[in-house]
């Protein structure tokens, strides 16, 4: 088991706080292993194991409890009756009404309580009435860059030695999620282990979950949206493309969609931001995928598609570090993303090469028109020369996603 330190800095300082630690992404990007590495930390501290107790409601082991009541029921007679229990409910979206029984067990017992979920719409809505200003929300993520390379050197690389460049154009194609890294797969075997778990997010977190019955267009929406990663695009404009392929759709049911699969963690909405008016807008926003191996799983990897998950990776490594991602918009030109963290801002381009003089006035232009003091940065995946440009810094891809400096 490889540590994710990122997570365990993040969760650490609240054990034995009267706060419920709530870890919520998609299937499969790690959360289960997360919470075995607390519980680890607490065996460390001198925790013994009969007051770490943990329940998995994605295995048949627990398959009985689906209320709240019999989750009360089953946990509160193994409780330590003098010391601190220690609770660990993985996939808790699983229990109907479950914030009822995690608000009786703190009320109760002397717990520390630290649940997962894959649906952001069920645990926001499910907490907001019970546990409101009770809980602390962790966000994982499937592998960053650097993650990615530690599983790398522990698992596979020496039987196939690369670059960091190579390593970098590798994780492009095969993502982050932990499963595929564990041993050497080829692209194909990646490509189906990703698939079932598309797959098996479409169908609990979002058709099972959501009573789906038009399960065909919505699949006709996730395509649409995973070919347009990185472009600008309407409800309407699916709506659209849809009716031209003999799909009659109105625009609210399209949002719908869109939000379910927000909600499942399959993809991020990017909002617009007007930075000479310093105010977002409601039109035209972009959406990235959680992991750039989906769509590669769903509609076959094309070279052509680089440039929209160079950015992908970008903005997930943003969000990664605390950011809230924006679309700039600065006069009719776009900036890429606006990262803003507290008072700390960037402004970021990306490039997957620059080969023209025109490119690069074009590239850095946009930049150097914005008034103000906060880093800028233009990223590329080329080989180039010089790090600066009239103040704006210039970095590979890569070097950014491991640099610690923004």
């Amino acid at each position: 088991m490889i540590l994710r330190p990122m997570y365990i800095e993040k969760i650490m300082p609240y054990v034995d706080t009267p706060f419920v630690k709530v870890l919520s992404g998609v299937r499969r990007c790690g959360k289960s292993t997360i919470l075995k590495m607390i519980a680890e930390e607490l065996r460390k501290r001198g925790v013994p194991d009969e007051r770490i107790l943990t329940y998995n409601f994605d295995s048949m082991q627990h398959e009985d409890i689906k209320t709240a009541k019999l989750l009360y029921e089953a946990v509160k007679q193994k409780l330590s009756p003098d010391s601190k229990t220690y609770l660990f409910l993985d996939e808790i979206q699983e229990v109907k009404s479950w914030e009822k029984a995690v608000n009786s067990f703190m009320t109760d017992f002397d717990v520390d309580i630290y649940v997962t979920g894959s649906n952001s719409r069920m645990l926001s809505s499910e907490i907001s009435t019970y546990l409101t200003g009770r809980y602390i929300s962790i966000r994982v993520f499937p592998l960053s860059f650097a993650e990615y390379l530690e599983f790398r050197k522990h698992y596979t690389i020496p039987l196939s030695p690369l670059s960091q460049k190579e390593e970098f154009a590798r994780y492009l194609r095969f993502g982050g999620f932990p499963a595929i890294h564990l041993q050497e797969y080829t692209q194909d075997e990646a490509y189906s282990i990703v698939s079932d778990i598309y797959n098996s997010t479409i169908f609990t977190d979002i058709v099972k979950r959501n009573q789906v019955r038009k399960i065909d267009q919505l699949e006709r929406i996730v395509k649409f949206a995973f070919d347009n990663v990185g472009r600008t695009f309407s409800a309407a404009s699916i709506a659209k493309y849809l009716k031209n392929e003999q799909r009659s759709i109105d625009n609210e049911t399209v949002y719908s969609y869109l939000s379910k699969l927000e909600s499942a963690f399959i993809l991020h909405r990017c909002s617009r931001y007007d930075i000479q008016g310093k105010e977002h807008l409601k039109t035209q926003e972009k959406f990235y995928l959680i992991d750039p191996a989906f769509k590669y799983s769903v509609l076959g990897y094309t070279p052509g598609s680089v440039a929209a998950m160079l950015e992908n990776l970008v903005c997930l490594e943003l969000l990664r570090r605390g950011y809230d991602v924006s679309v700039g918009k600065i006069g009719s030109a776009e900036i890429d993303f606006v990262a803003t963290r507290q008072e700390n801002k960037l402004y970021i381009q990306i490039a997957e090469r620059i080969e023209r003089e025109e490119t690069e006035q074009r590239e850095y232009g946009k930049l150097l028109s914005i008034a103000d003091n906060y880093p800028k940065y233009v990223l590329r995946a080329d080989e180039f020369a010089g790090g600066n440009y009239q103040g704006v810094k210039t970095m590979h891809v890569a070097d950014f996603l491991l640099s610690g400096e923004y």
